[in-house]
């Protein structure tokens, strides 16, 4: 059976085509992988399954350069640091966020967020979100072209958390999450009967906020987070297939955010971010260039980094020196991202942000920019990508995210339920 259109395209998601020539296999030994990786002349992209857990889905974040996690809390934290949540002013938000994903190459693939944050007095908060992510449609053939069907692939993660204060100015969260991929819809590929792939994952983070900074005499928040996202199980599409790493990502980063007056605040943030799962490695060859197996257990040796095939622990504190490459190459695995938001009399915001992944690691660079409005219970946030790649496949994406503030909402129903404002609830005689 094949797949025709989407089905091929996973690997694109989020990946701009990095303008390298060669690949990990094209060399035969380590010191000729380190300097033709120095010079620019190998691309060695990591890459996993269910990538839409790493897609930013609100367009807040989406604004300030795809950067979540040492930023202002809002309804959206969970998906950056979930720590922040009970730093939120709010007591009680709801946030709805949509994504038209690569639309340039395929124009039905999309990503929808719901979140929900729900503080506990002013020590706690309980969060929960629901992220569904749509390939649009796949046309099924067989070896000969006929067609078996169409078929929706689909992915969705479902996820519940609890963040407490640890002291004023500092808290943890902990998250837990339910990962659910069907792609193939149960067809049989290579003649191998294929599944929905499930598993399980948990994100721990901590936050700091301290309000009583001052630059020139002006109020500054100072904030710093880090977190580990997706630590959890390897996924399998079919009862026989090798397991697959899931997006395990860990980021840390700082944010000021400055109080001019009483109607002008600018924050900025910077984070870099990391994926802790395997690098490929260089395997040996011998000279007629085919891969050497000594021990004869049907996997190729390898020259230079470390074997793929581990456990999630293992790699999640291996990951950071595992690279055929040495110290370079790990370096180019570090991603970051800066950003700023400016808000207007807390009324109307203005973002602005930058993205920067190296050329050899999959060559995401682009600029963000976004804008935001909040008028009574509603807030509005958009945000759009201008890459600097060309040909990038996340040009011209765009994010929408919608926010309701119930606390607004309980205000004004208790003023509407009120006949007589400010004189109590029962009519004076």
């Amino acid at each position: 059976m094949l797949i025709r259109n989407k089905i091929f395209m996973l690997p694109l998601m989020g990946l701009a085509t990095a303008a390298v020539a060669q690949t990990p296999g094209d060399v035969t030994n380590q010191t000729d992988y380190k300097e033709v990786y120095k010079q620019g002349g190998i691309a060695n992209v990591i890459t996993t399954t269910v990538p839409f857990l790493n897609i930013s889905p609100d367009a807040r974040a989406g604004g300030m350069g795809d950067i979540g996690v040492a930023t202002a809390p809002d309804a959206n934290s969970m998906h950056f640091n979930l720590a922040k949540s009970v730093f939120q002013e709010r007591q009680t938000s709801v946030a709805i966020s949509y994504s038209p994903w690569l639309r340039n190459l395929i124009p039905d693939v999309n990503l929808a967020y719901l979140s929900f944050n729900q503080k506990i007095k002013d020590f706690g908060a309980v969060s929960a979100s629901l992220r569904y992510f749509s390939l649009g449609d796949i046309t099924f053939t067989d070896n000969t072209g006929g067609v078996i069907g169409n078929f929706k692939p689909n992915e969705f993660a479902l996820d519940v958390g609890y963040s407490q204060k640890l002291i004023d100015n500092l808290s943890m969260g902990v998250a837990f999450r339910f990962i659910y991929s069907n792609l193939t819809l149960g067809q049989t590929v290579n003649g191998q009967a294929t599944r929905a792939g499930l598993t399980g994952a948990g994100d721990i983070s901590l936050f700091y906020q301290n309000n009583k900074w001052k630059i020139a005499k002006k109020p500054v928040t100072f904030r710093y987070g880090v977190a580990f996202t997706n630590l959890g199980a390897k996924i399998r599409y079919s009862a026989n297939s090798r397991a697959d790493f899931i997006p395990m990502n860990f980021r840390t980063g700082a944010g000021l955010t400055m109080k001019f007056d009483d109607y002008n605040s600018l924050q900025w943030s910077v984070e870099i971010s990391k994926l802790l799962v395997p690098t490929t490695p260089l395997y040996k060859r011998d000279n007629n260039g085919q891969y050497v197996d000594e021990d004869g257990d049907g996997n190729p040796d390898i020259e230079a980094g470390m074997d793929p095939n581990r456990g999630v622990v293992n790699s999640i504190f291996t990951s950071w020196a595992d690279a055929p490459g040495g110290a370079r190459e790990e370096l180019d695995e570090i991603n970051f991202a800066t950003g700023f938001e400016y808000w207007y009399n807390r009324v109307f915001a203005a973002r602005v942000g930058y993205s920067h992944e190296s050329t050899q690691k999959g060559g995401r660079r682009y600029v963000t920019v976004g804008a935001g409005v909040r008028y009574s219970v509603f807030g509005l946030d958009f945000s759009y990508l201008i890459p600097i790649v060309q040909r990038n496949p996340l040009e011209n994406t765009i994010r929408f995210t919608l926010v309701f503030d119930f606390d607004k909402l309980s205000k004004l129903n208790d003023e509407n339920s009120n006949p007589y404002p400010g004189r109590g609830n029962k009519k004076n005689k």
